[in-house]
């Protein structure tokens, strides 16, 4: 893969990679992560390092745009990326399940997954369904 560009999802394996995702253990932290990726153009990195407070506004709802702060992104360089309603229906999902403190994407022992975990994750998920050049970004 590298020196190459990932190949993007159609609307139509989108769909394919949601409907694997629902059948895993974790459906609701798993279409999540398929959604950060493909509506909000994160990076493995930065779905890993998000949190609770960069998705929700100052009383405590989902926002209108996730403000990912500097942290989290590559080289330090945060921004304001808006939500896309399938991914608003993802969040609150999490939401009604852990509350909103800590980590929005969860390893299965409870804390934030890491970014290789995130990249492990998909390539798997690819892996299973069948997509050749499709990675985490």
């Amino acid at each position: 893969m590298s020196g190459k560009q990932a190949k993007t999802l159609s609307a139509r394996q989108l769909g394919m990679a949601l409907r694997a995702a629902g059948k895993h253990r974790y459906p609701a932290r798993d279409r999540a992560i398929i959604l950060l990726s493909t509506r909000a153009g994160l990076r493995a990195g930065e779905i890993a390092g998000l949190t609770w407070p960069m998705v929700l506004d100052a009383q405590g709802r989902l926002a209108r745009q996730l403000a990912l702060h500097d942290v989290a992104a590559k080289n330090g360089s945060g921004r304001t990326i808006p939500l896309h309603p399938e991914l608003v229906r993802a969040l609150n999902r999490l939401r009604q399940l852990h509350g909103t403190v800590g980590p929005v994407i969860r390893s299965e022992r409870g804390g934030a997954m890491r970014a290789s975990s995130v990249v492990n994750w998909f390539a798997e998920l690819y892996r299973e369904i069948r997509f050749e050049g499709c990675s985490s970004h």
